[in-house]
């Protein structure tokens, strides 16, 4: 069976900077399934890639920062005055709140707090970088009517109603 839409594919990968530093991976024990075709499980520059690849495929692909997080937005980076955070703040936790014009819900990165005050940051930890990604494609099979329905995996490693 070759990778198409409607198929569900289970991978195994590495993700690591273009210098070598490992960020994430999806092993043998805990692989990586999605729904091909579409339904944004997997970035679109890597979904295009496996088009056609069958079981035992291997695909080494370079995400420019488009391709995968976007570029950084320095729009994204707040200043708040600390009282309007809990008392246990501290640099590295991840908050939700609301988007600049109040029309979405981000999480935001804590990357200071001094002085009264606390930066937050909407930008993705990994915006604006070029990432490496290796996988070997596990499995392929067919999706089943309702996976297809609702866009996503359903059962063991997807996702469960």
């Amino acid at each position: 069976m070759k990778i198409g839409k409607d198929t569900v594919v289970t991978l195994t990968y590495q993700l690591t900077t273009l210098s070598g530093e490992l960020l994430e991976e999806a092993t043998l024990e805990s692989p990586a399934v999605y729904l091909h075709g579409g339904y944004d499980g997997i970035f679109p520059k890597v979904e295009a890639s496996l088009e056609g690849k069958a079981t035992g495929d291997e695909l080494d692909v370079v995400l420019e920062p488009d391709d995968a997080f976007g570029e950084y937005d320095a729009e994204l980076v707040r200043v708040e005055p600390a009282h309007l955070f809990p008392q246990e703040v501290q640099i590295g936790m991840q908050l939700e709140g609301a988007s600049e014009d109040g029309e979405q819900t981000m999480l935001y990165t804590v990357t200071d707090v001094a002085e009264g005050q606390v930066v937050v940051d909407g930008n993705h930890p990994l915006s604006g970088q070029s990432l490496r990604l290796q996988c070997r494609v596990q499995d392929i099979r067919a999706a089943l009517p309702e996976e297809a329905e609702h866009g996503h995996v359903h059962g063991a490693h997807g996702h469960h109603h």
